[in-house]
């Protein structure tokens, strides 16, 4: 009698036989992830899918909920039309990922290590090639930033502070650097919004912060455009402690995660 394997104490694990709507979905899924389906395509209409497929409406609709579920595709209830198709998206793995650190009670100090530990090695890969001419994204945003200043937009100028971040890890091209590191900035954003709401500052004290802060990133860059490997590493290992011991200071540092919106 044929059975299943069995699990390494002998005992017997049961064989997982996926629905036709699991296939019909991970066929679709595919498509996409492979980028045979692109942002903003338009699937078959369902009896299309149904003819060509030789499955039933029930079915066709249980593999859509999998694939909404996934943020995959929309599907637009009455439509005539079929289902959009959605990429992949970083938001929508970040914001799981915070519902996870956010359940095991991780902290903002630990989310703040955790960036600390992939920043400096940025720095380092991009200085030792003197930023490869990789860094034109970051020269347009450090000239946006000062605009901002200049023209006394300081909340605004705030708000481009994890883009700097995020475009500085994003001249190195490795994508799962890139990757893990939007999850993180991602979380530190949505901390950073509260905490100025929890602490508000004089329009004065953002004006000073803000100065200081766009000077130091052009320091940086300036220091990886040179190729002072080691002197950029530590002016943003510095810099990065420095501003961890701000967001996380008067038991900041203590709270939780936060993954859900108000």
């Amino acid at each position: 009698m044929l059975t299943g394997t069995a699990d390494e104490f002998g005992n017997a694990q049961r064989i997982h036989v996926p629905k036709t709507s699991e296939i019909v979905a991970n066929k679709i899924r595919a498509q996409i992830v492979r980028g045979e389906l692109d942002e903003g395509d338009t699937l078959p209409p369902e009896g299309q899918l149904m003819d060509s497929l030789g499955i039933s409406r029930p079915t066709l609709r249980e593999a859509f909920r999998i694939l909404e579920a996934e943020g995959l595709i929309r599907v637009v209830r009455g439509s005539r039309t079929g289902a959009k198709v959605h990429k992949p998206s970083v938001d929508l793995v970040a914001r799981y990922a915070g519902y996870v650190l956010e359940s095991q009670g991780t902290s903002i100090a630990d989310l703040y290590q955790a960036r600390l530990a992939i920043e400096p090695s940025v720095v380092r890969w991009l200085a030792a090639d003197k930023g490869r001419g990789a860094l034109g994204d970051v020269h347009k945003l450090l000239d946006h930033m000062q605009a901002l200043i200049d023209a006394e937009r300081y909340e605004d100028f705030i708000d481009r502070v994890e883009d700097f971040h995020q475009t500085l890890v994003a001249a190195t091209g490795l994508k799962t650097l890139t990757f893990l590191s939007r999850m993180l900035l991602t979380l530190a954003d949505k901390h950073q919004r509260g905490y100025q709401k929890r602490h508000p500052q004089s329009k004065e004290s953002r004006a000073k912060s803000s100065r200081a802060g766009l000077k130091s990133y052009q320091k940086v860059i300036g220091l990886i455009e040179a190729g002072e490997v080691e002197a950029a590493v530590a002016h943003w290992r510095l810099h990065l402690n420095n501003a961890n011991a701000t967001w996380a200071k008067d038991g900041e540092g203590q709270r939780v995660v936060e993954s859900l919106d108000e």
